[in-house]
């Protein structure tokens, strides 16, 4: 090989070597702090209160309540006691006000942590959402009414919403309009906010279904809408519907956020996978890196202060074997929780 010609390989090695040093830098995201906080109960959804600094974890049967942690530290800071079944929680930031998707709805001074009231809803409460622009809360239901709306300031029932099928997660664009993915029908449902009618439907089913992670881009109007079957982003334009991109998932996506500070969206997974897209452009969307976080992990929250994502999981026992001529379980989780193995993780760079 003549000199010119190693020139030549020698550049292009650097220009490789470069590459993989971006590459290597784009994937930055790792766990950077982990807490084993341990206590009984199932969970569903964690919820970050980047405002009050605080962290709210619902536990189910049989502590049936709403732990909480400061964000910071992750360390415990109090509970709020007798939230039957519950699944999660929302805050209203300019009240000073908790709830808990739990029957009946517990609503809670954010600051003492006292109990103000309960409030009886229909329905079998599961996920719950606070709307900004109203100051209302939603809490979502997979029976009828799908919806109960609740004013964040004195927690009276505003009015419910016939979605028509199960909702699972929502996001408001601060400007009129919530968005709700509907798990059963495939679809994102369009709610205004004021009048809390449905006034649009997104059909997903051209290329995923079972969407359970709902992320928002105000500013660009765009929708990420994550899917169980197959595990896929499907990205939308809010205004219209309109499918711009699909990407495929590492996991079957249990909760989702968008991070406008960085322009990424971020998808957990009950297989201990985090997925980070970023939105280069309105149009442009790549999958920037599929973190190993761990199993069980499947919903998560943002602290928009920090940057920092958060998760909740606990370690299981193997799952028992299946009985003779049952066949193999899909997607177990596992067996029985492993006592005091319940923690929080939070991801950043």
């Amino acid at each position: 090989m003549n000199t010119s010609s190693r020139l030549v390989w020698l550049a292009l090695g650097l220009t490789a070597s470069v590459g993989l040093a971006h590459a290597a830098e784009s994937g930055a995201y790792k766990v950077v702090a982990s807490a084993k906080v341990g206590g009984a109960g199932g969970f569903d959804y964690v919820q970050a209160d980047p405002d009050g600094r605080r962290l709210y974890i619902p536990r189910g049967a049989p502590a049936n309540h709403v732990t909480v942690y400061d964000l910071d530290s992750l360390k415990y800071v109090g509970e709020i006691a007798e939230t039957a079944g519950v699944h999660g929680a929302a805050i209203d930031p300019k009240s000073h006000h908790g709830f808990s998707s739990s029957k009946p709805v517990v609503m809670w001074d954010t600051q003492t942590l006292a109990t103000i009231k309960t409030i009886t809803v229909e329905g079998n409460p599961d996920g719950i959402f606070f709307e900004p622009l109203t100051e209302r809360i939603y809490v979502l239901s997979h029976r009828a009414p799908n919806v109960t709306v609740l004013d964040g300031k004195d927690g009276s029932i505003v009015g419910t919403i016939d979605l028509g099928g199960a909702p699972e997660q929502a996001q408001s664009d601060g400007q009129g309009k919530v968005f709700i993915d509907v798990e059963d029908k495939a679809s994102v449902a369009v709610v205004d906010a004021k009048a809390l009618k449905v006034i649009g439907n997104y059909d997903l089913s051209s290329k995923a279904s079972t969407p359970a992670g709902l992320a928002l881009d105000v500013k660009n109007r765009i929708l990420f809408a994550c899917c169980r079957e197959p595990a896929t982003c499907v990205i939308l334009n809010a205004d219209d519907g309109k499918i711009v991109a699909s990407l495929p998932l590492a996991g079957s996506s249990d909760g989702a956020v968008f991070n406008p500070a960085t322009m990424e969206a971020f998808s957990s997974h009950g297989n201990g996978t985090l997925s980070i897209i970023k939105e280069n452009s309105p149009t442009s969307f790549v999958i920037e890196q599929d973190l190993q976080t761990k199993a069980g992990a499947k919903t998560c929250t943002l602290d928009d202060k920090t940057g920092r994502i958060l998760l909740i999981t606990a370690d299981r026992a193997p799952a028992p074997a299946p009985a003779p001529g049952d066949a193999p379980r899909k997607g177990g989780r596992g067996g029985a929780m492993v006592p005091d193995s319940f923690s929080i993780l939070a991801v950043g760079k």
